[in-house]
C-alpha cells in the first residue's frame, strides 16, 4: 500500500480573500448566514429548541391565526418540514390547532402558554446573539443593514 503525501492547501480563512471583502455578496451572505445559524443552534440546544422551532414559534407568536401552509411562507419551509415541525410543538403542548371559523379544514396556529414560555427563553438567547453581530456597529449602521437586508428581501417577490 502507498501512502500518499497530500500537500497542505492554502485554503482562506473567513474573512480573507474570497471568504472576505473580495468576495462576492451572495457568498459573503451565505457564510454569515451558515455562521448565525450554528451560532442560533447551539444557543438554542440546551432549552431543547431547533432553530426551525423557534423560527415557527415567533412568526406564529407574531402573527396568530396561521395555517401551515402560511408558516411554511413566512419561516422560509417547506411545507413538509412545516408539517413535522407543528406536529411535533403540538405533542409538546407548545402550540394549538383549531379550525378556521370560515374554512373548517383550515387549521389556526397559536402558541399555547407553554408555547409563549418556550418563546421567550429561546428569544432571549437569540437576543443575546443579535447583540453580539451588532456589537461593533452604529445603531445608524445596525438600521441600514437592516434596512438592505430587508430590501435583499423585497426584491425577490417574498
Amino acid at each position: 500500500m502507498v501512502k500518499r503525501q497530500f500537500e497542505k492547501r492554502n485554503i482562506p480563512e473567513a474573512g480573507e480573500g474570497k471568504r472576505g471583502e473580495k468576495g462576492y455578496l451572495g457568498y459573503l451572505l451565505r457564510q454569515a448566514a451558515a455562521t448565525h445559524r450554528a451560532r442560533a443552534e447551539t444557543a438554542l440546544a440546551p432549552l431543547g429548541v431547533t432553530l426551525p422551532q423557534f423560527l415557527s414559534l415567533t412568526m406564529i407568536g407574531a402573527y396568530p391565526g396561521l395555517s401551515n401552509a402560511d408558516l411554511a411562507r413566512l419561516a422560509l419551509l417547506t411545507p413538509q418540514t412545516v408539517n413535522v415541525i407543528v406536529a411535533n410543538l403540538e405533542k409538546s403542548d407548545a402550540i394549538e390547532r383549531n379550525p378556521h371559523p370560515v374554512h373548517g379544514r383550515i387549521r389556526q396556529l397559536s402558541l399555547t402558554p407553554k408555547g409563549r414560555d418556550m418563546l421567550s427563553r429561546a428569544r432571549a438567547n437569540m437576543h443575546a446573539i443579535d447583540r453580539e453581530i451588532a456589537a461593533d456597529l452604529t445603531p445608524e449602521e445596525e438600521q441600514v443593514i437592516r434596512r438592505w437586508l430587508a430590501s435583499l428581501a423585497l426584491a425577490s417577490g417574498d
